[in-house]
């Protein structure tokens, strides 16, 4: 018994010399090493039980407990694997048929893959999948590692081989994990209680390693700086909770940046309508010169006895007339302005809506310059039956206009507001 032990320590140590020499692709897990081999030209994966492990008797028989276990967690997130005992010793687990890469090769190999659109996002989803479902079985993962995390070659599908809580009753925690002991929530590494939480703090530690080779949201900064406080009773209390979080966070901010934009917009939009109007100057009449009579009115039998009363009876007249041509433009006005508030609005809640503000800048612009000539066209139609100049006309109808847009920016300002709040 103690040759064969000695017989596997040195093929073990074989295996890791390999590593330096370039052979073979190790990726070294807490329980041993983990690389990909050809068998029946298949890729097969297998993870090389670190003998020195099996000298702990707790070791082992935590081993033997996972492998028993394994066969029954049920989630396209999870590898299985088989063991393979030497004498009465696991010497090692043969994973189920695929290729898979630990995300500490897939980073040095495709560094860039971090940066494709949804990539991220999908591995946040993954891992709070499965961890959710392990916490439902009481297993925890404990350390979310690139080492300890894979993807399968090709779709990058997350998938997780060994769970920490198994090996949990091994004393020296901070040897257990090695170098991966940074991904190790405190709580652990002290012998603390362990629970969700230290699967929050090490998936926040996992993906903060993700954004070394890409730009960090502002939803992701608040949530995994939460995620990786060092109390447990700071952070979020399960992984599904902080994917909520973030997803609440990137909602709130989404709907912040369409108010703004939106506002940007009308305000464009409103600078370029005032644009279109022609400029209005001021006109100078300029009277005749009266001209010199050419006849004496004594001449033609005039009395001027009733001088004074013809200029009282023409100036009673004037003011009478000027009094009626008042009245009448006010009249004109009123009708004008009424009909135009009533078409104004109906024309500008097709552009100003919570719904049509979500469409492209370029189709909002472009049915912007519609609505600015049917605009016009009513002012002037309506200014023309109500007898109005084209500069009353378009000085009452600039004045609606810049009073139902900003009656309508207002309404759109209040309803993203409440839905923010909501």
């Amino acid at each position: 018994m103690h040759d064969e032990i000695k017989k596997e320590r040195m093929n073990y140590e074989e295996l890791l010399a390999t590593k330096s020499s370039g052979k073979q692709n190790l990726t070294h897990l807490p329980i041993g090493d983990y690389y990909r081999t050809q068998i029946d030209e298949k890729y097969r994966g297998i993870i090389k039980i670190n003998p020195q492990l099996h000298q702990q008797i707790v070791f082992t028989k935590a081993l033997q407990k996972e492998c028993q276990e394994n066969g029954k967690l049920s989630n396209v997130h999870q590898l299985h694997f088989a063991p393979s005992t030497d004498e009465k010793e696991i010497s090692q687990l043969d994973i189920e048929i695929g290729t898979y890469l630990s995300f500490e090769q897939l980073l040095n190999e495709s560094p860039a893959v971090v940066a494709q659109k949804g990539f991220i996002d999908e591995v946040m989803r993954s891992l709070v999948d499965i961890t959710t479902y392990l916490h439902q079985q009481g297993i925890y993962h404990v350390c979310f590692s690139p080492r300890t995390v894979f993807v399968r070659k090709g779709d990058h599908a997350v998938k997780l081989l060994s769970h920490g809580s198994y090996y949990l009753g091994m004393k020296d925690q901070q040897a257990f994990y090695g170098s991966d002991a940074e991904f190790v929530a405190p709580e652990v590494l002290n012998g603390g209680t362990v629970d969700e939480r230290c699967d929050v703090y090490s998936i926040g530690k996992f993906m903060s390693v993700l954004f070394e080779r890409a730009e960090m949201p502002l939803e992701y900064k608040q949530a995994l700086k939460k995620a990786t406080s060092t109390e447990p009773e700071e952070r979020f209390q399960t992984p599904e909770e902080m994917l909520k979080n973030l997803q609440k966070r990137r909602q709130t901010k989404n709907s912040v940046i369409s108010l703004v934009v939106a506002c940007a917009i009308a305000l464009v939009c409103l600078a370029v309508y005032f644009d279109m109007f022609p400029e209005s100057h001021p006109v100078e009449f300029v009277k005749p010169a009266p001209e010199n009579p050419q006849t004496n009115p004594l001449d033609e039998g005039f009395d001027p006895s009733t001088l004074g009363a013809a200029d009282d009876e023409s100036v009673s007249d004037s003011a009478d007339m000027a009094a009626n041509d008042a009245e009448y433009q006010a009249k004109a006005e009123q009708i004008f302005r009424k009909r135009y508030e009533k078409e104004a609005d109906r024309i500008l809640s097709k552009i100003y809506n919570k719904d049509y503000m979500n469409v492209s800048e370029k189709k909002f612009m472009a049915d912007n310059q519609a609505t600015l000539k049917e605009l016009m066209e009513v002012q002037q139609q309506l200014g023309e039956e109500a007898s109005l100049t084209p500069e009353r006309s378009q000085l009452i109808a600039s004045e609606i206009i810049e009073r139902i847009t900003n009656e309508k920016r207002r309404q759109l300002g209040s309803t993203n507001a409440r839905g923010i709040q909501k």
